[in-house]
Order: C-alpha cells, then sequence, then structure tokens
C-alpha cells in the first residue's frame, strides 16, 4: 500500500472499517457505496445522529480495531490503535499493524493493542496548526499546514477542523446491527474519501465507522473503551520530530 493510502486508511479519521467483530459484514458489503435513499428536504434538514454527536463533543479518547477489505470483500490488513480528539483541530492518531490471525484473537477481547506489532504503524497528529503525519517503517514525517491538507477527511470532521456543512452532505441510513447510521460524502472531489458510515449506540456515543475510499477499499474502524468530554494531557497534540527522521514539506510558522 502507498504512503498516501496508507495515510488514508489511518485517518479513517480515517481510521476513522472488520472481520471478527459481530455483525459489520452485512453493512460493509452494502455500505459506503450505495448511498440510502433520500427521505425529502425536511428529513435533509433535521439534526442527525452525527450532528448532534458533534455538537456536544469537546473531547475524545477511544481505542479501535481497524480492517481493511479489497473490492472483493477479502480482508487485506488489520491494526488497532488509539484516537484522541480535543476540538476545535487537535487530534492523534496512533496506529499499528497486526496480523490478520493475531486480530482475529485480539478482536474478542477488548485489549486490541496487545496483539499490535509495537515498532510500526503510523502517528498522526494535528496540533491545531499543522498536520504531522510519521510513517514508523519508513522513517519518514511529512507535514503540511492544517489549511492545506486534508481538508475533507473524517478525522478533520471529528476534531471540528472543517464546516461539517460546507464539507460534508449528510443522510439517516436507518439502524442496523444495534445502530443508527448517517450516510456522509465529502461535497469536494479532492476529498480522501468517497463516502463513510457513521454508527452510533442509543446513547448517540460513535462506535463505528466504515469508509469507502478511492482505491475500491473499505476500511472499517470499530470503537472500543470510548471515553468522551474527559481531560487529556496537552503533549498528546504535540509532535517532535524522531532523531534520524526524514521530514517532507514545510510547516506553518507558529
Amino acid at each position: 500500500m502507498s504512503q498516501r493510502a496508507s495515510a488514508v486508511a489511518a485517518i479513517a479519521a480515517a481510521a476513522w472499517i472488520a472481520a471478527g467483530i459481530a455483525g459489520p459484514g452485512a453493512i460493509a458489503r452494502a455500505g459506503p457505496a450505495a448511498a440510502p435513499q433520500s427521505a425529502g428536504p425536511a428529513a435533509a434538514s433535521a439534526p442527525t445522529p452525527l450532528d448532534r454527536y458533534l455538537k456536544h463533543l469537546k473531547t475524545l479518547r477511544v481505542s479501535f480495531l481497524q480492517t481493511v477489505s479489497d473490492a472483493h470483500g477479502a480482508e487485506v490488513g488489520r491494526s488497532s490503535g488509539t484516537l484522541m480528539v480535543e476540538r476545535p483541530g487537535k487530534f492523534r492518531w496512533d496506529i499499528h499493524p497486526q496480523s490478520i490471525a493475531s486480530g482475529a484473537n485480539a478482536a474478542e477481547g477488548s485489549g486490541t493493542a496487545q496483539a499490535a506489532a509495537a515498532g510500526g504503524g503510523q502517528l498522526m497528529v494535528s496540533d491545531g496548526r499543522n498536520l504531522w503525519y510519521y510513517d514508523r517503517d519508513l522513517e519518514q514525517v511529512t507535514v503540511r499546514p492544517v489549511t492545506a491538507a486534508l481538508s475533507a477527511t473524517p478525522a478533520m470532521l471529528l476534531s471540528g477542523t472543517v464546516d461539517v456543512q460546507r464539507h460534508f452532505t449528510e443522510t439517516p441510513a436507518g439502524r442496523r446491527d444495534g445502530l443508527d447510521w448517517v450516510y456522509v460524502e465529502p461535497r469536494s472531489a479532492q476529498a480522501d474519501f468517497k463516502s463513510a458510515l457513521f454508527g452510533f449506540d442509543r446513547k448517540g456515543t460513535l462506535q463505528r465507522m466504515i469508509l469507502a475510499d478511492k482505491l475500491g477499499q473499505t476500511v472499517t474502524i470499530v470503537f472500543h473503551d470510548v471515553a468522551v468530554n474527559v481531560p487529556l494531557p496537552a503533549r498528546s497534540f504535540t509532535f517532535a520530530v524522531p532523531p534520524g527522521a526524514d521530514v517532507i514539506g514545510t510547516p506553518a510558522p507558529q
């Protein structure tokens, strides 16, 4: 997978989708590729579960299991990690690859990170001014000002970096597998994903994301250990270039 594709999968925001997790298969197959039928202008203007979730979201800390399936539905990648968000504009997405076998075992419990390969993977940090993407395997850092980077991604949506109504269209997608779903499409053709489904539990908490990317892949992200509006360390949203890493790009001045 290319560095660009890895970045998209890592973001999903995006996670931001899961074999071994009860129930997502049918949604992944039907998933973001097929938009739900519109219920008319009145329904389109009503707040969705996503709108209500974002209205009250200040911080978010979750662990996740992420799987990637190809256009034929075969699983081609699995990873786990953590996502932290501080609105507006800050997030930290730390992702580590797993073998598919170890990932299936980890999915049976809550500690998916136990099966992760500690040395590899990617780290993406938005400090509110710059977006830092570190590929541990390549020992390479890519940095861009937030205003010039990945302007329409799920991570940007969750972190409040972009205006949701301006950059995305939202459509209620019904209730399946015990979750209420919202179908999201970016308005810009330059966005890093084609469509996404956000799944919320009865308390209105985001539990799952399913993304369709431009490579024909489906990325499923299942959250667990979800903590909403809890204090997060400020250092979580800072990034220091590791010694010896190559740096591509120029950050915005402080």
